[in-house]
């Protein structure tokens, strides 16, 4: 019986690994077919950068005449090589396909002129490369390999990952601005800007989530509102007694945690103050969340 049950785990797992496989495949097929719809459809003919490892490729196409296919292999390989070490092998070997297949696909596909409108080219350019680079992350990949550079660096210093992103976009859009001309360089912050935009949202989404504490005397018909009036899940976390702000101990206590979207924080909120309106409440966002309610319980 109990190799019964072991090898029916042992199935459930390889049915769980497949379509996690099949789903990052789809992501990532997604993501390379949108990146490279915005690059020839709209950065390339019009010789516009974008920020990160695709910036640079675009720079040097522009300086070297060297076919962008290659150059978007030959940029992102020490990305992929530092990813193997910093991340994972897998990572790097699900980054190397998506790499390459966007590479090829930059080579062969044909997409018509769809406007001269160098505005609209700076931001759909952006938004198209943004999707295609949100989607492959999704799917566990990277086509712009400047994030995983990041890592790195936040490991070594006190600069956090966005810190160091922002300080290589600026040194690579002074360098356009340079080499290029100035217009090419505002464009391509433009095109910057719409793409990590377009990225935050498909990683995100327009449900964004938003950890919620809430330290109150009147813990329990809060945690009862937020499970009956609400319909969301809460947790009960146990706290020690600190030193309150009239200078004395506190008693110890109970904070209630709880996971909503941006969209339903106020009525939160509004909820606690109708019980509490001294409770102390603790927002932060949180990228992403599994498992659990979040959702509202289906009526019956």
């Amino acid at each position: 019986m109990r190799k019964f049950f072991r090898m029916h785990d042992n199935e459930l797992i390889r049915q769980l690994i497949l379509k996690r496989n099949i789903r990052d495949f789809a992501f990532i097929f997604a993501g390379v077919t949108l990146a490279s719809i915005g690059l020839k459809g709209f950065l390339f003919p019009n010789n516009f950068l974008d920020g990160g490892a695709m910036g640079v490729s675009l720079l040097l196409r522009i300086l070297t005449g060297i076919n962008l296919s290659v150059l978007i292999v030959l940029v992102n390989l020490p990305f992929i090589l530092l990813g193997a070490k910093q991340v994972s092998v897998p990572f790097a070997i699900k980054s190397s396909l998506a790499i390459f297949a966007l590479a090829i696909l930059v080579h062969i596909i044909q997409v018509p002129t769809i406007t001269e409108d160098k505005l609209l080219i700076a931001v759909f350019g952006g938004f198209f490369l943004g999707a295609g680079i949100g989607f492959s992350i999704r799917g566990g990949a990277v086509i712009d390999g400047t994030e995983v550079l990041a890592i790195s660096v936040s490991r070594k210093s006190s600069l956090t990952v966005g810190d160091f992103i922002a300080v290589f976009n600026v040194c690579l859009f002074i360098l356009a601005a340079t080499i290029v001309s100035v217009e090419t360089a505002m464009y391509s912050m433009l095109t910057y800007f719409s793409a990590s935009k377009t990225v935050d949202f498909i990683i995100n989404g327009i449900e964004e989530y938003i950890g919620v504490m809430i330290i109150s005397d009147d813990y329990e018909l809060i945690k009862e509102m937020i499970a009956t009036k609400l319909e969301r899940g809460v947790t009960v976390f146990r706290s020690d007694g600190g030193y309150g702000t009239k200078g004395d101990a506190m008693d110890d206590r109970k904070i209630l945690f709880c996971v909503v979207t941006r969209l339903e924080v106020s009525g939160v909120l509004l909820e606690v103050d109708k019980i509490d309106r001294k409770a102390f409440v603790i927002q932060y966002p949180i990228k992403d969340t599994k498992g659990g309610m979040i959702k509202k319980r289906p009526l019956h």
